[in-house]
């Protein structure tokens, strides 16, 4: 399909029609991840004290983080049935679904009783809910990208599809400022008692205002000219996940290894970071929270201005800077911790997270481009959502483990840099994607490039 034939199949391309579709992705992402990293804040702040007491401090945030990771289990779970359901009936509506189910799954936990209450039954009630914020998520995070990116035209791909990316810092920032914010005005006592449901109990007010914009846009014009299509040639895949794991299993593995440096480096800099801070490093809450502000208020700029800089100089380059300095910068970050110092930890945060949005800023449109329109909800859910087990899951778990163990920082840096070796790899082995049509299929291109070549 030529250039002018596709940019008229994809109505939207005024300046007016994108920033619409790319506000209401971020404002949906950014509460959806308020959701989900309120939750690992607190598990590094209060729960371990509230839901697990019986334990010593730092066996009980590792049990913290344990129920943190158990919504990881269910991402893929939820990656795999709304990518299904966003290849056959369309993004728009699982955007909508999954936003009421994290938001309902956020309010509740602001109401549950803890340990002291009722005993076993509250941290049993908190893995469930846990469950239900992990399994959407699983489903979001394809949904919110793939609107920006197939509205968003081939030249400036890059930049629009990273502002659904920014929804993680927005939320981590907004997730954190309320709780430093609470955690200022209430005593260490009253924090403890009811001072952290107060983030939680607010979601609601965010879930209606994220619906109210969501609910507002139009469906994705490339998924309805690709159903359009399918319908007339009747060929709509009936199972988008099987058709995905069958044409493209070396994209899922590449995209797996491409956001395991991604996905563990941020989570040590932020949820495990928290914990380190203020267990381990001897760092007050407030100094670690606002820290951790400025670094997220930094982070929130950087992706979209990577997701550009891919644009001009291509996805797989921008993603190697940050895949090679997040995995040095690792053994500079604690150290910086160490010192306790708040510029100095505010610095280690910043540096952390400028890294890791080289990688994640590019990463919405460099998946998007590797899958066909058909399975790209799917492809995009199964890679990313498995990742997240192997490695965003279990980062705070293994770091806080091998602190334990080592009693130092360094063996979490060489996890750490190892991670990164390994999405270099990853990296190297996939092709470059900037500027390329999606409304081309990946898998026939090749299969056609392939029969030629014979």
């Amino acid at each position: 399909m030529s250039r002018s034939h596709q940019e008229a199949a994809v109505p939207p391309g005024s300046r007016t029609s994108i920033v619409k579709v790319v506000g209401a992705s971020l404002v949906g992402t950014t509460v959806e991840w308020y959701d989900f990293f309120l939750y690992g804040s607190a598990a590094a702040l209060v729960f371990n004290r509230l839901f697990f007491p019986d334990f010593d401090p730092l066996v009980g945030t590792l049990l913290a983080f344990a129920t943190y990771a158990v919504g990881f289990a269910a991402r893929p779970i939820g990656g795999v049935i709304f990518g299904h359901f966003g290849d056959k009936v369309g993004r728009k509506k699982m955007l909508v679904i999954t936003l009421m189910l994290m938001g309902g799954a956020t309010f509740l936990i602001g109401l549950l009783p803890t340990y002291a209450a009722i005993g076993v039954w509250a941290p049993i009630l908190l893995v469930l809910l846990r469950l239900v914020q992990g399994f959407a998520l699983g489903g979001e995070w394809g949904g919110a990208v793939l609107m920006a990116a197939e509205y968003g035209t081939p030249e400036r791909r890059g930049y629009w599809a990273s502002w659904p990316q920014a929804g993680a810092p927005a939320g981590n920032l907004l997730a954190v400022a309320v709780l430093a914010l609470v955690s200022t005005f209430t005593t260490d006592q009253q924090f403890e008692t009811w001072g952290w449901r107060i983030p939680f109990l607010l979601s609601a007010v965010l879930v209606a205002v994220g619906l109210w914009i969501r609910v507002s846009i139009e469906e994705s014009p490339v998924f309805q000219a690709a159903r359009e299509q399918a319908a007339t040639a009747e060929e709509a895949p009936r199972l988008p996940v099987v058709q995905v794991l069958r044409d493209y299993p070396r994209e899922i593995v590449l995209a797996i290894g491409a956001r395991l440096a991604e996905n563990i480096g941020y989570y040590l800099f932020t949820a495990f970071a928290l914990a380190y801070a203020t267990d381990e490093a001897g760092v007050s809450r407030g100094t670690a929270l606002n820290a951790a502000l400025i670094a997220s208020a930094v982070h929130f700029v950087a992706i979209p201005a990577m997701g550009a800089a891919s644009d001009r100089f291509g996805r797989r380059p921008v993603y190697l800077v940050g895949a090679v300095g997040i995995g040095v910068w690792g053994f500079v970050f604690f150290a910086l911790y160490d010192s306790q110092s708040f510029w100095l930890l505010a610095l280690a945060g910043t540096v952390g997270l400028v890294l890791h949005g080289a990688m994640y800023g590019p990463q919405a449109s460099f998946f998007s481009e590797l899958f066909s329109t058909q399975v790209r909800y799917s492809g995009l859910s199964v890679a990313g959502q498995v990742s997240s087990i192997v490695a965003g899951s279990l980062a705070p778990i293994i770091a806080t483990a091998l602190l334990i163990e080592y009693g130092g920082s360094t063996p979490i840096s060489l996890y750490l840099a190892g991670a990164a070796v390994l999405t270099v790899i990853a990296v190297v082995l996939s092709r470059e994607t900037a500027h390329s049509d999606l409304t081309r299929d990946p898998a026939a291109d090749r299969a056609t490039a392939g029969a030629g070549r014979r």
